[in-house]
């Protein structure tokens, strides 16, 4: 790449995008009409008119500019030199810092027509700057990955350490309640915080070891090591977030478990917090709830488009049980959320019994259990049942009681939905029996079931073409029942995107079984294994294995996903 530096021209793109017939005249007219009003760029009115594709312009643009257009993608980001650019300016120029040369930087712009830029950006470094032209929403999302707050999280923590020993005082004794460590600990909260809702992360974990302060992130169900810190600031930090969740402060012995509130970044973020007395302190682990992109519609979670029909059909039934269960952390609540969502109308009443409350849910009537003062699951739900609800959720079948209540008021008009710890759905109804529900009670209550786990999805920007190891094939051939051939199995290489693991995000697998004649029958004589035989006999019953398979055969996630979310499962 030649190390000519090329300051951007002022070109006018709609008459050059008209003279190379890439858009007409009227069309032009109109995205300047609009750009009047609004404001935006004429590049992003263009595209989101549909006159061009993004790639389109870009390509365009580096003809025209004689600079080249960069897939961030592809593009191995190196963090020294992306934070040569201050994130201010990186974020107020849509700017990123690609490549350092001997005498030159070479820069990624979304607009590298924007001369205010450039001649701001030479003026802050200090050196001559080579343009590229790059996708303005892979350079937003660079940006967010790349200037993370590792550092700063890390120089807070000495910082606070520091400010600790100069003082010398035992922070055990004085329980939070000094003000010397305030700034130094807000500071680094206000810090993990952004961190943690930058990249997306479900839980904050702080634990305090022999020596040192642990902090992790946990990522698409991973927890990544973000920082370590001296040990000794763990008693400030745990102070200050058992003051802002409204615990007690001086008790360190008892497990506390509390929430607040944070804004981060014009979103609000609701804090679980939950604190355990461990051999060096206490640990405290966070479950970050982003309340600004809410509940999540039941089309967005990703059933497979006849699987979520056969749902909507049960849970839009007027009375009866729908259970979805799966192990903890498998995406139960935000499955269940998703359906109350749809199903919260003015003509019904919802009530939920919940322990704890995850989602604040307009229009609904939210119940949080307290087994301190004997505010059980099992009595609450007996005086929901006299509040007239239409639909009642359960956060949880714990006990028999709580099973008998439910299916009873699912027997007696009510719509009633819950989740249940079970490997899948075939073997719920013998959990129910375990806990001690009358198998009649179970048969005439029961609509249906959806058993679900989460697997981590292949990262979109550095997927690439498998070939399947022997072992591997043979699973996938049986579960499929076909061979693998021409089937697209992938792997993610691994990039900056998604940290160099290969993954970015995640994806539910299902498995949904609807009741039906045979099924009651089996229940009403309390028989599983008849149950369980009729169940895979049913026609469009897909188990969760082969739902899994599947998903790796369209290359979404990968062999060693499904393994990992399937072991142990029966065929």
């Amino acid at each position: 790449m030649s190390a000519v530096t090329v300051k951007p021209k002022k070109i006018r793109i709609g008459d050059l995008l008209i003279e190379h017939k890439i858009i007409s005249q009227e069309q032009l007219n109109a995205a300047l009409a609009e750009q009047k009003k609004s404001g935006r760029k004429l590049g992003r009115v263009l595209i989101e008119n549909g006159y061009l594709t993004e790639d389109q312009l870009l390509d365009f643009l580096a003809r025209q500019l004689n600079i080249p257009y960069i897939d961030l993608k592809r593009y191995h980001l190196k963090p020294e030199v992306v934070h040569l650019i201050p994130e201010t300016h990186a974020r107020r120029f849509r700017v990123l810092a690609l490549e350092e040369g001997r005498d030159s930087l070479l820069i990624g712009m979304a607009d590298p027509t924007d001369i205010f830029a450039y001649d701001e950006l030479a003026r802050v470094l200090r050196r001559p700057l080579r343009l590229a032209v790059v996708r303005e929403a892979d350079l937003l999302k660079a940006i967010d990955l790349m200037y993370r707050r590792t550092d700063e999280i890390s120089g807070l923590a000495q910082e606070l350490d520091q400010e600790m020993s100069a003082y010398d005082v035992d922070l055990d004794q004085l329980s939070g309640a000094e003000g010397l460590t305030d700034a130094p600990v807000v500071k680094l909260l206000q810090t993990m915080f952004e961190d943690a809702v930058q990249v997306n992360a479900s839980d904050i974990h702080i634990e305090p070891d022999e020596r040192e302060l642990r902090i992790r992130f946990r990522l698409d169900g991973v927890l990544r090591v973000q920082t370590t810190a001296e040990r000794r600031i763990a008693s400030a930090l745990l102070s200050r977030l058992k003051l802002m969740a409204g615990l007690d402060i001086s008790e360190k012995r008892l497990p506390q478990d509390g929430r607040f509130n944070v804004r981060v970044r014009d979103k609000s973020v609701d804090v679980r917090l939950s604190t355990l007395p461990v051999q060096y302190g206490e640990s405290a682990v966070m479950r970050l709830l982003n309340q600004t992109t809410g509940v999540l519609d039941l089309a967005q979670l990703g059933m497979p488009e006849v699987l979520l029909a056969r749902f909507r059909r049960m849970i839009h039934s007027p009375h009866g049980m729908v259970l979805v269960t799966g192990p903890t952390g498998s995406g139960k609540t935000t499955t269940l959320y998703g359906a109350l969502r749809e199903l919260n109308k003015p003509t019904s009443k919802v009530i939920t019994v919940e322990d704890p409350i995850e989602y604040r849910l307009p229009g609904i009537n939210q119940v949080q259990v307290n087994s301190k003062i004997n505010l059980t699951f099992g009595r609450v739900l007996r005086s929901v049942l006299r509040q007239d609800p239409d639909i009642v959720l359960v956060g949880e079948m714990r006990d028999q009681e709580t099973a008998e209540i439910g299916l009873r008021a699912a027997l007696t008009g009510h719509l009633v939905l819950s989740t249940l710890h079970t490997n899948d759905a075939v073997s719920t109804p013998s959990r129910l029996l375990d806990m001690g529900a009358a198998p009649f009670l179970i048969a005439a209550s029961l609509r249906g079931i959806l058993a679900q786990r989460l697997v981590r999805r292949i990262c979109e920007s550095c997927s690439e073409p498998l070939a399947l190891e022997p072992g591997m094939r043979v699973v996938a051939e049986q579960e499929l029942g076909r061979p693998a051939d021409g089937l697209d199995f992938r792997r993610g290489r691994g990039c900056t995107y998604c940290n160099h693991t290969g993954y970015h995000g995640r994806i539910g697998v299902y498995e949904l079984l609807e009741m039906d004649d045979s099924l009651v029958q089996a229940l009403h004589r309390g028989d599983p294994l008849a149950f369980a035989q009729a169940a895979k006999m049913q026609p469009g019953f897909l188990s969760l294995k082969r739902s899994a398979v599947e998903l790796a055969a369209r290359g979404l996630t990968t062999m060693d996903q499904v393994m990992r979310a399937t072991f142990g499962l029966e065929d």
